[in-house]
């Protein structure tokens, strides 16, 4: 940008020759500026018409002129900042915001938290990483889940705190007796962000494009057939009985994005600006549902707040701020909770380098040798895994005797404190005589079955969301992590029990046959569990209606900010 380029010019200029007048010739000052000469005369005019530069000038080539500098670059930048911000040019702001981030974390703060701009209710979060590209198809992180399911809608959807799915793009849905025909109605008046009607057969369209995507195919893979019987309904025709089909299709991986545009979506919230430093999203006028409070929401992506701060954990992903960490007298907690989701490991004995045996006394050792209390994380932010969910145990290992292998190769994914796990392990197994190899995997998901299978232990992070048994049943269905631990038996008989369970018309008993085929993987040292997050979200009293959902985040749609006082 141009400002950001005359600012930079500005301080080398000042760094030169500081606030007092100095004597030099346009030839020294265009070797400062690194530029020709008739650059730096229309600098020194620019400069001295802003008001930020004395300039007097001697007739003659080569002669010295008297300038100085009548305010610092820090100066200045503050000023156009405010500037920017006032003017609510926030992706400029950041752009230009090169000053230490002291000074920056106090310009920004009063324009963060819950704003009224232009009469319309704004909440701005601060946030310490760069944004992946919003398709619900590609999605890894957890803020873009969230921001993925307030852009999209599906023909079902779930509600924070209510475990059902419940009608989104279909008003209501119809299941034949046998279970194997499912016709959801359309709502009549349907647009996607872009202003055009949301029709079934643009519907049908990305449905079969989902049923090709490796990443949604898993979870239709009972659909033998999908039509249009009329204007306002789509049918489902499965091969056997899904019961889990409602799930499914309020699912991440089931979201609807109009046919020409990943990014538009159905949902409350559009994506007006989608930039490197600012994320916004602004209210869909054609919501079909109710309406949202708030009018916009934006994602300021600075970085540079978080890396002044000495308490770690306000970085961390499960703590999210409304505000800035200077506002400790006003920002306060107003949500906590436990995660769902948990932090897992898992044994590869697919590879045959561990048996059952031995993977159970990994387990046995990290549950009694007081590992995890021991980490040097925040304890704030984790708490030990008593239960897969709640109401399901794990299960007490007893196998003393039984010797590990001399050496064992151990992957992480993130979250960080994984690596504290993998690190903490390394030590315990050496005390039994095991060499364990620790390697990082750098994405949040395991990517294929590859990947996995030259790892005897796996460390790894499952999010769970409102209705935590369809979760972990997709969870067995989609994720790679399963056929690169399991043998072609147990894949086989995986495959089988989840076939059996979905035809099950009763919601309480495909949850207790599901929590069964965990248990079974427990027992064995297959998959165990290891801590849940706490989930926090902090802020002033001028954001309120904050409801956390199981993703960790909280409902966009039920914040509101109260306007300013007159």
């Amino acid at each position: 940008m141009r400002l950001q380029n005359r600012l930079n010019q500005y301080q080398r200029l000042y760094v030169n020759v500081g606030n007092q007048p100095s004597a030099l010739t346009v030839a020294d000052l265009a070797e400062i500026f690194c530029c020709s000469e008739r650059h730096t005369r229309t600098l020194l005019a620019q400069f001295q018409h802003a008001g930020w530069i004395s300039w007097q000038s001697q007739p003659g080539r080569g002669k010295r002129a008297s300038i100085q500098c009548l305010t610092s670059p820090e100066s200045l930048r503050e000023s156009y900042l405010q500037q920017l911000l006032k003017n609510g040019d926030h992706s400029a702001a950041l752009q230009l915001s090169e000053m230490d981030p002291q000074h920056l974390n106090a310009l920004l703060s009063p324009h963060l938290g819950g704003q009224w701009q232009a009469d319309a209710p704004t909440l701005r979060i601060p946030y310490y990483r760069t944004m992946q590209r919003l398709d619900p198809q590609t999605l890894t992180g957890r803020a873009e889940q969230h921001l993925a399911h307030t852009l999209h809608a599906g023909l079902t959807r779930f509600i924070t705190g209510e475990p059902l799915p419940q009608p989104d793009l279909a008003h209501h849905w119809q299941i034949s007796n046998n279970g194997k025909t499912w016709r959801f109605f359309l709502r009549s008046q349907l647009y996607w962000h872009n202003g055009e009607p949301v029709t079934a057969s643009q519907l049908c369209s990305c449905f079969e494009v989902l049923r090709q995507s490796p990443r949604s195919s898993h979870g239709l893979a009972s659909v033998a057939q999908l039509s249009q019987p009329h204007a306002l309904c789509l049918q489902f025709d499965l091969e056997v009985p899904d019961y889990w089909l409602a799930h499914r299709l309020a699912d991440l991986n089931c979201l609807l994005s109009h046919p020409n545009d990943p990014t538009c979506g159905a949902g409350p919230f559009r994506l007006a600006s989608f930039a490197p430093e600012l994320v916004r999203l602004e209210q869909h006028t054609y919501y079909h549902l109710q309406h949202p409070f708030l009018a916009a929401i934006e994602f300021w992506i600075t970085p540079q707040l978080f890396a002044q701060k000495d308490n770690v954990s306000c970085q961390h992903p499960v703590r999210i701020m409304l505000g800035e960490q200077n506002e400790l007298d006003e920002v306060k907690p107003v949500k906590r909770s436990t995660s769902l989701g948990f932090c897992y490991i898992a044994a590869n004995l697919r590879r045959g380098h561990l048996s059952c045996e031995q993977a159970q006394k990994i387990i046995m050792i990290i549950q009694h040798s007081g590992l995890l209390n021991r980490l040097p994380i925040d304890h704030d932010l984790v708490k030990p895994s008593k239960e897969m969910l709640p109401g399901w145990p794990i299960p007490e290992h007893d196998v003393a005797q039984v010797s590990l292998p001399k050496k064992l190769k151990l992957v992480f994914h993130p979250p960080i404190e994984l690596e504290f796990v993998a690190e903490a392990l390394k030590t315990c197994l050496a005390i039994e005589g095991c060499e364990l190899e620790v390697l990082y995997h750098p994405g949040r998901l395991w990517d294929d079955v590859e990947s996995i299978a030259s790892a005897d232990l796996l460390l790894g992070d499952r999010l769970i969301g409102e209705a935590p048994e369809a979760t972990l049943e997709n969870w067995l269905r989609q994720d790679p992590l399963w056929p690169g631990i399991l043998s072609d038996e147990d894949l086989r008989e995986q495959e089988c029990r989840l076939r059996s369970i979905q035809q099950i018309p009763l919601a309480n008993k495909r949850a207790e046959e599901l929590r069964e085929h965990f248990y079974r993987w427990m027992k064995r040292g297959i998959i165990t569990p290891l801590f849940n997050y706490q989930y926090q979200v902090s802020a002033p009293p001028r954001v309120n209606g904050v409801q956390l959902t199981a993703w960790g985040w909280f409902d966009f749609c039920q914040a509101w900010i109260p306007p300013p006082l007159p």
